[in-house]
């Protein structure tokens, strides 16, 4: 029993670090201005906060907020879906063809894994600049279009899945290189590209760093730069806390949608691949 109870104490304490800034977030969101600092944070309220927060924060600058949603969704949708289609043909490519320098070429990805992205930000802070398109929506867009952790799982997940023996009865048959990738390569991918949606699209929509220092214009910033804008004014405007908390209440919402949603795809293609193996 010894042997059991520590590690269960373990992760219990793991489990409860985790979630518990998620239940203060859903709690805080039921509080007013006047409630959030003068009640017991993990206890939610009923007394009308909850709405009062969600009315003043969908009406907060004639609806800049549902602006901000619509841009972290659009930044996060297409950054993620280019990603995993450039990870996807990279990694199937470094996976299942033998050319000149494709080890060194797989190397230079793997340290750009291990490289912080934080350090990049001023690099392609430079680049952007030196084509013009600074606190534009391609400022966000194109870095988040090569991931160096897409492509090493997409090799990875193709060495594992697309078998050799496949491609080459495909080529004895006659089939193009493309129609290969198309017909044999890319449909066992499919978990690997669901898994690496949903990590890219988390990571473009919690990104911080990137949108602050290229965008400017705040009809273009993100959900994580417009809270921290409005969190800013709340020293001088104290009510704009309630709002803000109810902001990151609400952009949690479609992570968790999309994780829901896209797990049945994960059953659903790792049992038909059992199959057809």
């Amino acid at each position: 029993m010894r042997g059991r109870l520590v590690p269960t104490v373990v992760l219990v304490l793991g489990a409860l670090y985790c979630v518990g800034p998620v239940l203060w977030v859903v709690f805080a969101a039921t509080k007013g201005p006047d409630e959030l600092f003068s009640t017991f944070s993990f206890w939610p309220t009923f007394e009308g906060g909850f709405g009062y927060n969600l009315t003043h924060l969908l009406d907060f600058r004639d609806g800049v907020f549902g602006r901000w949603a619509l841009n972290s969704l659009f930044y996060a949708g297409v950054g993620a879906a280019l990603s995993v289609a450039v990870s996807t043909i990279a990694g199937y490519a470094l996976a299942k063809y033998r050319f000149p320098g494709r080890e060194a070429i797989f190397l230079v990805i793997l340290a750009g894994v291990l490289v912080p992205q934080i350090t990049l930000a001023v690099p392609q802070y430079l680049l952007i600049s030196e084509l013009g398109l600074v606190d534009s929506y391609w400022a966000v867009l194109l870095p988040s279009i090569i991931s160096p952790y897409g492509i090493y799982l997409s090799r990875i997940y193709a060495a594992a899945v697309v078998h050799d023996d496949m491609l080459e009865a495909g080529r004895v048959d006659g089939a193009g290189e493309y129609r290969l990738a198309w017909r044999i390569g890319l449909p066992p991918m499919v978990p690997g590209m669901v898994t690496l949606f949903l990590l890219q699209f988390i990571a473009i929509w919690n990104n911080f760093l990137l949108p602050y220092i290229m965008i400017a214009d705040d009809r273009r910033f993100p959900l994580t730069v417009g809270l921290f804008s409005m969190l800013n004014q709340g020293s001088s405007q104290p009510a704009l806390y309630s709002l803000v908390i109810m902001g990151v209440f609400l952009s949690i919402l479609p992570l968790i949608a999309l994780f829901l949603f896209l797990q049945r795809y994960w059953r659903l293609d790792l049992v038909s691949g059992s199959v057809k193996g």
